[in-house]
């Protein structure tokens, strides 16, 4: 079966400029290269004019690097949308939630949905499992997503690859 056959689409979540502040998000980030990665596919899926998902986090508070009054706002320049790609801004962890991304999906008819960005612990995981729940057939594509290093509750250090593959 090709992928034109399981109307897909690419969902690409919170690539922006904020995450190459890798000091801010908890340090030594895995996958460094997870945006170059994302572009390559974002390309061969223009290629395939199959249809495209931006989706933005755009942070309540004025001091994170996610505001939109900040330039971390702003999408990293290996998957910048072009005329015709929807672009959708959230304010929590799930694309569906408080956005039209589950009724444009729908409305397509798309039931198939290939999920990168970051990171994978936050926005990605959390709409990754609701696309599931809500029945989509789901792809994470794991070199196209990153994380950071994490503190955990007694103040142990995880490492950033331990929290992606988990």
């Amino acid at each position: 079966m090709i992928l034109n056959d399981k109307k897909p689409a690419l969902i690409l979540i919170d690539i922006q400029k904020a995450f190459l502040n890798e000091a801010y998000w908890g340090g030594n980030r895995n996958n460094k290269n997870a945006e170059i990665i994302s572009g390559k596919i974002l390309k061969k899926w223009r290629k395939l004019k199959l249809p495209i998902f931006h989706i933005r986090h755009s942070s309540t508070n004025p001091k994170s690097l996610l505001h939109t009054s900040n330039e971390g706002f702003k999408f990293n320049s290996h998957v910048l949308p072009i005329k015709g790609e929807q672009v959708i801004t959230k304010s929590v962890n799930s694309a569906f939630i408080g956005t039209t991304l589950k009724e444009e999906i729908d409305k397509q008819k798309i039931n198939t949905l290939v999920i990168i960005g970051i990171t994978t612990n936050h926005c990605v995981s959390t709409t990754v499992r609701m696309a599931g729940n809500f029945g989509y057939e789901t792809y994470l594509i794991s070199d196209a997503t990153a994380t950071f290093d994490r503190i955990g509750i007694n103040n142990q250090k995880y490492n950033s690859e331990i929290i992606h593959k988990t």
